[in-house]
């Protein structure tokens, strides 16, 4: 395949993407090799076709009439590309999991999560996203979303868990992932595991 069919295959599985994705080299590993795919994100983006976030992140541009302006990607979006590009493993933590998990209208000034890879810091616009070092076992073998709760029910801290926390927690979960939770969380700490079990109810 020529490098013209490389970009071509680039740009086409950008195109098929829902907007306001996110990507980096990694993401299309399996057509060339590192250097070119990030060659040719540069020439996407001079082209309108996608939009730089920071070097080696862009995005599929999504447009706002109303605002008349491009609208900035996810941050957690962004972040989980991040990690992507390194192999890390990452869990939104502190006040990142109680916005995601719907247990806070705030938007984190910093998107926060835990990892294990380095400490590392992001910002870009106005988003600062922090990457902090784990010991494995707190994201290990965990699903995304047992780890998201976990973290979240570490962030409010067991005085501060009430009825409605569990409600609005079993609301933002389905079946299938409250059944792998209830497995996964049980070697956590015990009053989380406690506040599990009642969510998984």
């Amino acid at each position: 395949m020529n490098r013209t069919n490389y970009m071509q295959e680039i740009r086409h599985r950008i195109e098929a993407a829902n907007v306001g994705s996110v990507f980096v080299a990694s993401d299309f590993a399996d057509i060339t090799e590192t250097k070119r795919i990030s060659e040719y994100l540069v020439r996407l983006a001079a082209n309108g076709i996608v939009k730089c976030v920071m070097r080696g992140v862009f995005y599929k541009p999504e447009y706002s009439k109303l605002l008349d302006e491009y609208i900035a990607p996810a941050p957690d979006a962004v972040a989980r590309a991040i990690a992507r590009n390194f192999s890390w493993t990452i869990v939104p933590c502190g006040d990142t999991a109680l916005n995601l998990l719907g247990l806070s209208t705030q938007v984190p000034v910093v998107w926060s999560y835990v990892s294990d890879g380095p400490y590392k810091e992001y910002s870009y616009d106005n988003t600062t996203i922090k990457y902090k070092h784990t010991t494995n076992k707190e994201i290990s073998r965990l699903s995304p979303k047992t780890a998201l709760v976990i973290q979240a029910l570490k962030t409010l801290g067991k005085e501060n868990i009430q009825q409605e926390t569990v409600e609005r927690i079993k609301a933002e979960t389905a079946l299938t992932e409250r059944k792998a939770m209830l497995t996964e969380a049980q070697y956590t700490t015990a009053w989380i595991y406690e506040i599990i079990k009642m969510i998984c109810r």
